[in-house]
C-alpha cells in the first residue's frame, strides 16, 4: 500500500501529467458534477486550478505575475457566471468584459512595465491590452454555442502553452496546456451529453482571459517574439467557420481541427523563434 501511494506521488510529480492527464480528468469530473446546475462551463476553471494546486503555486506571497495571472482566471469565471445568469447579453457585452481585462492585465505585469522605459512601456501595455481585448471579445459571444466555445478553448489554451515552453517558460506552459487539457474534458462530456452542455460566460471568459494573459506572460515573462503569438488572435475566428453539414458527433473533431490551425501556427512561428529565426 505504501508503494502505491509513493508511487502515486511520483507519478502527480511528473509535469507532463501535471498538465495533461490531470487537468483533464478534472475538467471531465467537474462538467458532469455542475451539469446538474447549469456550471459545466466552471470545467476550464477546475482543470487549471487542479494542475496549479499540483504545481503548489497557490501562496500569494510574493504575488508574481504568473500568481497574478490565477487570481484574475478565477475573477473571470467568478464575472462569467454572474454574467450568465444575472445579465442578458448585448452587443457591448464582449468588449466591455475585454476592456475589464484589459486593464486587469496592466495590474498583473505591473512589475515588469515598472522596468521599462515610459515610451516602451506604454507600446507594450497598448499591445497586450488589445491582444486582450480582441481574444475576449471575439470568444464570449461563442458562450451559446458550446462546440464552438470548447474547440476555442482547447486551442487557446493548448497554442499559448506550446508557445510558452518553446519560449523557455516551463510553469506557464504547463498552466496554458492545463487549460486546454480542461477543455478537452468538457469537450468529452458533450460527446456524451450532446447539445445540452452549455459553455456561457464561465467557460468562453475564463478560457479567453487566462490564454491571453499566459501568451503575453510567455512574451514578457520569457524569450517569446510577440509576433509568435499573434495567429492566436485568429483561434476565435476559425472557431465560426461551418460546421453546419457536420453529424453532430463529427462537429467537435472538426471545431477542433478549425481552431488548431492558427494554434498551430503560432507554435510554429515560437519554434522558429526559439532558433534564431530573424523577424
Amino acid at each position: 500500500m505504501y508503494e502505491a501511494v509513493v508511487g502515486l506521488q511520483e507519478w502527480l510529480r511528473n509535469p507532463a501529467i501535471q498538465s495533461s492527464v490531470v487537468p483533464f480528468l478534472a475538467g471531465l469530473v467537474a462538467a458532469a458534477v455542475l451539469f446538474q446546475v447549469r456550471l459545466e462551463g466552471f470545467a476550464a476553471l477546475a482543470g487549471f486550478l487542479a494542475t496549479v494546486a499540483l504545481v503548489g503555486n497557490f501562496a500569494l506571497d510574493p504575488l508574481t505575475a504568473t500568481r497574478k495571472i490565477v487570481i484574475v482566471g478565477v475573477a473571470a469565471a467568478a464575472l462569467g457566471m454572474l454574467s450568465d445568469f444575472a445579465f442578458k447579453p448585448t452587443r457591448f457585452g464582449g468588449p466591455l468584459l475585454g476592456l475589464i481585462f484589459g486593464v486587469a492585465s496592466l495590474w498583473v505585469f505591473a512589475t515588469v512595465l515598472r522596468q521599462k522605459l515610459p515610451v516602451e512601456a506604454v507600446l507594450i501595455a497598448s499591445g497586450v491590452i488589445v491582444f486582450v481585448v480582441w481574444l475576449v471579445a471575439a470568444s464570449v459571444t461563442l458562450q451559446h454555442d458550446s462546440v464552438r466555445a470548447g474547440a476555442n478553448g482547447l486551442m487557446l489554451g493548448l497554442g499559448s502553452g506550446i508557445c510558452a515552453v518553446l519560449g523557455g517558460s516551463a510553469l506557464i506552459g504547463q498552466y496554458g496546456m492545463a487549460l486546454g487539457a480542461a477543455c478537452g474534458g468538457f469537450i468529452v462530456l458533450l460527446w456524451i451529453l450532446g447539445p445540452r452542455v452549455g459553455a456561457g460566460h464561465a467557460l468562453t471568459l475564463s478560457t479567453s482571459v487566462l490564454s491571453s494573459l499566459l501568451a503575453a506572460g510567455a512574451v514578457l515573462l520569457a524569450q517569446l517574439h510577440p509576433l509568435a503569438v499573434a495567429p492566436l488572435a485568429l483561434v476565435p475566428l476559425a472557431a465560426r467557420l461551418p460546421l453546419s453539414r457536420a453529424p453532430l458527433w463529427m462537429q467537435p473533431v472538426l471545431a477542433a481541427v478549425y481552431t488548431g490551425v492558427p494554434a498551430a501556427g503560432a507554435c510554429a512561428l515560437a519554434w522558429l523563434s526559439g532558433r534564431g529565426w530573424t523577424w
